[in-house]
């Protein structure tokens, strides 16, 4: 289109005046939200702020908080070493060495189960890949915000600390899904499934 062509409309920039320079309806402007906030909390009852050791904060029903593998009737890890929640994991912090379940009644239902079991929380995202991925529902990120530790190592959860948040969270969050419903629980049956 051309500079000079009928149809395009010339603006001019509208003068300001030296208040407009000078920022100051933007900052009046900024001080009296901040002076509603302040009201609001003074007078009335809609506090902000949350008293934290004292009250405790209530998440969100689908909050992505600290993991933990869940246990089956009989006390076992649910696990059957499938690698799937370590392979969706777009953090990398899930590793798992699984083994050959032994050949007892108590294990006769499965082949494998972890001998380890190891999410770095450090390096987690908590975007609840892991959880999607399961097949048996064997873990799960819990409410627990309040994830702390004094070096890198405490923060690296291994199978029996993330036994004990299941022990920790069992009666204040059950199992989203109970009992997971009859699904292979062979990695063999489970890529034969998949095909």
């Amino acid at each position: 289109m051309n500079a000079n062509h009928p149809d395009l409309k010339r603006m001019t920039p509208p003068k300001l005046s030296l208040g407009d320079r000078l920022y100051v309806p933007q900052v009046i402007a900024g001080l009296a939200v901040t002076a509603r906030h302040m009201a609001g909390v003074v007078f009335g009852d809609s506090a902000i702020t949350v008293q934290y050791p004292e009250d405790q904060h209530i998440p969100s029903p689908n909050y992505r908080g600290v993991h933990r593998l869940n246990k089956d009737e009989s006390g076992r890890v649910k696990c059957v070493a499938c690698m799937l929640c370590s392979t969706a994991c777009p953090a990398h912090c899930i590793d798992i060495v699984g083994t050959t379940a032994p050949e007892t009644e108590l294990w006769g239902d499965r082949e494998k189960y972890p001998a380890s079991f190891v999410i770095d929380e450090l390096r987690c995202i908590f975007c609840g890949m892991c959880e999607e991925a399961c097949p048996v529902e064997a873990i799960e990120l819990t409410g627990l915000y309040d994830l702390t530790g004094l070096s890198r190592e405490q923060m690296i959860f291994d199978k029996t600390k993330l036994l004990s948040v299941f022990d920790l969270t069992k009666d204040a969050e059950p199992m989203r899904y109970g009992s997971p419903p009859s699904r292979p629980t062979s990695s063999t049956e489970l890529v034969r499934d998949s095909i």
